[in-house]
Order: structure tokens, then sequence, then C-alpha cells
């Protein structure tokens, strides 16, 4: 099992949700965490709790959709960290409609914030990994990327972008001896998940953000001769 104290990692959307659980569970096996995401005082506080469990912690407030927000942001992160492992392709938002109700300026949001702000983060952090011949990049993307449904058409889009960016990296940087993995949850107690109404979060129900969390833990276990490609998590409850 890979030993994954004093490594370093990138968390996108870290301060809420997914990308918090993901950072705390990362804190508690040693690794050293930088976070983004919009909220200055939400990631603050976060990286005060990262702190308290004995790691280096940091973080940055920019819009990954932003790419020179992104680019400035991420040079910052990985010389406050003293380097990078590990990139969790976490932020995205999500909004829901018919096709000809959503707005053409909200699908190009959807579009810019969950596939170009992935494709700008893995830019700018991927030569770090591959000058070390080694690092893990894991992408979010959703059931919904896997298989659209009547008012998902902008999520779907984005997120069967994601896969397919996803996969092609994968492909092309294993060479480079850097592991890409693709996660394709269904429906998550996560922060926008409840206040998009699409969960009531019941825990003896509905996945928690600790769940996930604890599934890309156990891909980055792994030993390096292995890697998991792409995984689906889902309730056992229907």
């Amino acid at each position: 099992m890979e030993n994954l104290q004093g490594k370093k990692a990138i968390i996108t959307g870290g301060s809420r949700g997914l990308g918090k659980a993901t950072a705390l569970a990362f804190a508690k096996l040693g690794i050293d965490v930088a976070i983004t995401g919009r909220d200055e005082t939400r990631l603050k506080e976060t990286a005060e709790e990262l702190r308290a469990l004995g790691v280096k912690a940091t973080y940055a407030s920019f819009d990954v959709g932003n790419h020179q927000e992104v680019k400035i942001a991420i040079q910052q992160l990985v010389q406050d960290l003293g380097g990078v492992d590990i990139l969790v392709n976490n932020a995205g938002i999500a909004a829901f409609g018919k096709f000809l109700e959503m707005e053409a300026e909200q699908w190009a949001k959807m579009m810019q914030t969950n596939v170009m702000g992935m494709y700008y983060v893995t830019r700018e952090v991927l030569p770090f990994l591959i000058e070390k011949n080694q690092g893990d990049i894991i992408n979010v993307s959703s059931t919904a990327g896997l298989s659209g449904n009547a008012g998902t058409s902008a999520y779907s889009a984005s997120k069967f972008a994601v896969i397919g960016l996803s996969e092609a990296l994968m492909k092309e940087v294993r060479k480079d001896n850097i592991r890409v993995c693709t996660l394709t949850p269904s429906t998550i107690a996560s922060d926008m998940s409840l206040e998009l109404g699409i969960t009531d979060g019941d825990p003896e129900k509905v996945l928690q953000s600790e769940d996930f969390a604890q599934l890309i833990v156990a891909s980055l276990q792994l030993p390096r001769r292995a890697m998991l490609k792409s995984a689906s998590l889902w309730s056992t409850n229907p």
C-alpha cells in the first residue's frame, strides 16, 4: 500500500462539501494540503482545521474558469507547499433546466467552470508532476457524465467532457508515471446537492462526502504499479 505521509496535494473546491471532506481525509494521513475556492472566509476556516491535524495547509481564492488567475495561484500554492504530488479537480457548478429554458450564458458558464476550469488547473500543475516523473490526478465527473437525462443537458455535457478529457490525459501521461483517475459519483449529500434540493441528505440512505473521500484515498494507496482508471460510487439504497 502506498505511503501517503508527506505528500503534497492541491484540491480545487476544497473549502466545503466533497473537497473539504477529501482535504480532511488527506490531512489525517499526513498529506500537506492546498485548497482553492472563491469564498476566502470558508477557505481560511478550513485551512485552520487542516493545520490543527498537524499538516501544512494553505489556500488561494480564485475562479478556476479564469486562466490568468489560475496561473498565478497555482504557482504560489506549489511554492507554499514546497511541491505537488496530487491534484484533485473537484471544483464545479451545477444547474438544471429544460434545454430551451436555460439561458445560453448559464450554459457557457457551466462549461467554462466544469471543463475549462479543470483544463486550466491541470495545465498548470502537470509540468511539476512530469518533472518529478510521478504524480496523481483525480478528476471528479458525475454519473450525469455517463448518462444524460431530461433537464441535465448543460451539466451532463460538461461532465461528459470531463470524462473524455480525463481519459485522454490518462493515456498520454502514463509514460510519465502519472496516474489519472476519473470518478463518477451518484448523488452525494454535499453542500451543492443539498442547496439544489437534489437530496435531503439522509445519512442512512444517501452517500456522504466522507464516503467519496474514502474512495479517493483508496485509489491513491494502490501501489504505484496499479492505477484505478475510473470508478462510480453509488448508494446501496435505491
